[in-house]
């Protein structure tokens, strides 16, 4: 989007026209102690020609190498006319749409990309984003607390398989809230959760099990056993899900005999590049009974006076509209831009064309299985069906192994030793519709190389 200075014209016209001389005269209200006299750390000012060079310089230290990491973002190919409808000044800079009668555009998009949504969770009720993948699920867990007033514990059951990173961010969230967060083993053979590990938690209270489908190392989990379960203890069932891998995974409304009651995750995987980490944002869907715990607001579809379809915003519990005491949440925001991506994106596709995605996601994962499952000292640590990632035991460091791909342009995996140290030398790997023959090739050939 181009820069539109403002000339020292219409600064004075203005200022003029609401009656001041100075631009300083706007601040006037900030004491003179608490301002500063000079600005001498602030570098002098360069052309635009020369700001392009320097930011297209380090843009350029990134490369372009092959990425094979996962771990809660992924690369997709995105159609061009995605970000080029988005870009469009009326999405590109539209601020949130607090004034219904000039934002019914914006307003009728979000209420499209929550229909989208709600429907690709097979959930009632979808909201309009909040900032990520982690702080959407550690609201989930906030919501949870807040909706099962069954429970007289602050207590929520978390799988072990779940992203280490989001469980990080649920802890920095809600540690100082006097909720206890367990965490439950997961299966070393299969990669999944354990659900023989339940029954010690059979006489116990628990607000919610949270899960991820599919998990951290890329594994299916046994959703409707979990979900089932969870209820029985009149517990909530949190999922955390991949979005675009439900166009063919069963959707979590319909997980068990009552389906999950919150869906949240991150929805980068439709139509957010990865960007060097962002910006992404988070989604949440959930049952109709529970949707006043909803964090953020919602986009409802309403007639007016003359009986015309129009577009506004609902259940709006922020800390901006109520007494913060009483909001859902005080750190939800409105990821618009990315949402709005989103929703052209799923138009875009449509429900076959993210199912062919997922399958080919699918079939990619299995055949860089094969391709490397064979070669020494490499051992495929899981034996459950997965999407996207698989592990890898390597019998040499994975340091040394990921210094040789590096040298390549090859960006090898996710180092899992930090997070899951009892699994020795593992790489996560991860296969997505963007990988080739001749990727997957590559990429045995010089891990091959590496362990030699």
């Amino acid at each position: 989007m181009p820069y539109i200075p403002h000339t020292e014209e219409e600064i004075s016209s203005m200022l003029s026209a609401i009656g001041i001389k100075q631009l300083d005269q706007l601040f006037d209200e900030i004491p003179k102690k608490l301002r500063i006299k000079t600005i001498d750390a602030i570098p002098e000012a360069v052309s635009e020609m020369a700001l392009r060079r320097t930011m297209q310089v380090r843009a350029n230290q990134d490369g372009s190498p092959l990425c094979f990491i996962g771990a809660g973002a992924y690369e997709h190919h995105i159609p061009s006319a995605v970000w080029q409808i988005a870009s469009r000044g009326e999405f590109y800079s539209a601020y949130t749409p607090y004034q219904a009668e000039a934002s019914q555009g914006t307003l009728q998009l979000i209420y499209e990309y929550q229909t989208m949504m709600a429907g690709l969770m097979a959930m009632d009720i979808s909201n309009a984003s909040l900032y990520d993948g982690a702080s959407a699920l550690a609201e989930a867990v906030l919501m949870a607390i807040r909706a099962n007033r069954k429970c007289k514990t602050r207590r929520v059951l978390v799988a072990g398989t779940v992203n280490p990173v989001y469980r990080a961010c649920i802890n920095a969230i809600v540690k100082n809230q006097q909720i206890e967060l367990i965490e439950l083993p997961y299966c070393t053979e299969a990669g999944n959760s354990l659900a023989g590990s339940l029954k010690q938690h059979e006489s116990q209270e628990f607000a919610a099990l949270v899960i991820q489908q599919p998990n951290f190392f890329g594994c299916l989990e046994n959703v409707d056993e979990l979900t089932d379960w969870a209820h029985q203890q009149n517990a909530l069932m949190i999922a955390a899900v991949n979005p675009l891998l439900m166009a063919a995974l069963k959707p979590p409304g319909e997980w068990g005999q009552n389906g999950a009651d919150i869906a949240c995750g991150d929805g980068q995987p439709l139509g957010a590049p990865l960007s060097c980490g962002g910006p992404y944002y988070g989604f949440m869907c959930c049952k109709n009974e529970i949707v006043r715990q909803m964090p953020g607001r919602i986009v409802g579809r309403t007639q007016d006076i003359n009986g015309h379809e129009g577009f506004v915003l609902t259940l709006q519990a922020r800390e901006q509209h109520i007494r913060r005491s009483k909001a859902t949440s005080n750190i939800c925001t409105n990821q618009g831009l990315v949402v709005t991506a989103s929703a052209i994106y799923m138009a875009i596709m449509g429900p076959e064309g993210l199912r062919r995605i997922a399958a080919q996601c699918y079939a990619n994962r299995n055949a860089l299985i094969q391709a490397v499952g064979s070669l020494k000292g490499v051992e495929v640590v899981f034996t459950s069906p997965g999407f996207h990632e698989c592990v890898l035991r390597l019998n040499k460091p994975v340091e040394d192994v990921m210094a040789v791909f590096y040298a390549q342009g090859i960006l090898p995996g996710y180092n899992l030793k930090k997070d899951y140290p009892e699994l020795g030398e593992a790489l996560l790997v991860c296969v997505t519709e963007t990988k080739t023959d001749d990727d997957i090739e590559l990429y045995k050939n010089t891990l091959q190389q590496a362990l030699a």
